[in-house]
């Protein structure tokens, strides 16, 4: 019966250091492939003039003039 507390006490904590692992790669992998992507299209839609909202006011006015 004692040799069974270090089993259970060794592998619970390698279960939960795996789920910690997997979090902490899970989020290292949002910020990647989400987070990083979505900042530099942010910055890119700043930075850059927005012709799609000229060209919708466009459509609006000739849509008015039929």
């Amino acid at each position: 019966m004692s040799s069974l507390v270090p089993v259970v006490y060794y592998g619970g904590a390698t279960v939960l250091f795996f789920f910690w692992i997997y979090g902490i790669v899970s989020f290292a992998l949002d910020v990647k492939c989400k987070i990083v992507p979505g900042i530099r299209q942010y910055r890119r839609g700043r930075t850059q003039p927005d012709h799609r909202q000229h060209d919708n006011e466009h459509t609006a006015d000739e849509e008015q003039l039929y």
